[in-house]
């Protein structure tokens, strides 16, 4: 598959209080190309880092002291002085339990790597991120009744007011708008948002299309998604 990104220009933060385990993603990256590398060792680093590093995506672990990853995740995507609220956020845990990967996904990251992991399933789940960061439908503007969507400026509004969206609820909306009315089938919407290269439980799926409606009733309204038993979901 081309990539539809230069690896060698994007900027990588990696975010653990494991200098061990920063340095092995490091220098993973490093192979794969990469020459802008930011490394923090806790939240509040990691967070101070972003306001002068254009992080096009971050690999961040989940226990760290004394800011654990949930709040770095929470600051990025709800901080009211966050320099970049939708990069795309990739968590990295060794809690494997079903309560601990939907809270990582609840809270904001687009992805939640159990360890341990294999180099290959990392890059895969890395590439996919950065796939996805970059729509093919760049520079559409899709409308729904009072919703708005401009994927060049990456903004949503909603009767004028805007909202904010994660990067994959960006992405799922993008799907929805482009066919109101379709249904579609969680093992669809993991191959059009997440993709076929990486595993991803189904459940995942419920948790961003719950943080979508959340969004997007976030001034009032009606929730304009639709939940279709036994098939899937729909916008409209």
């Amino acid at each position: 598959m081309k990539e539809n990104y230069n690896i060698q220009q994007l900027h990588f933060l990696v975010v653990d209080d494991n200098k061990h385990m920063s340095m092995l993603i490091k220098n993973l990256l490093h192979a794969l190309g990469s020459r802008m590398v930011a490394e923090a060792n806790d939240a509040a680093d990691a967070f101070a880092e972003l306001t002068h590093f254009p992080a096009d995506i971050i690999i961040t672990d989940y226990h760290m002291q004394p800011l654990d990853g949930l709040d770095f995740v929470r600051l990025v995507r709800t901080g009211s002085d966050s320099p970049n609220p939708f990069v795309p956020i990739i968590m990295l845990s060794a809690r494997s339990e079903e309560v601990d990967r939907v809270r990582g996904l609840e809270t904001g990251a687009d992805d939640y790597v159990v360890k341990p992991y294999s180099v290959i399933e990392l890059m895969a789940r890395v590439r996919a991120q950065l796939r996805r960061a970059r729509p093919a439908a760049a520079g559409l503007r899709l409308e729904y009744e009072d919703i708005v969507l401009d994927s060049e400026t990456h903004r949503v509004t909603r009767g004028s007011k805007p909202l904010k969206l994660g990067p994959t609820e960006f992405r799922l909306l993008t799907t929805f708008m482009e066919k109101p009315g379709r249904v579609w089938s969680r093992e669809q919407l993991l191959d059009r948002v997440w993709g076929r290269d990486i595993y991803v439980d189904t459940r995942t799926v419920d948790v961003h299309i719950g943080r979508l409606r959340k969004a997007l009733c976030q001034h009032g309204g009606n929730d304009p998604l639709r939940t279709v038993r036994g098939a899937g979901y729909a916008l409209g």
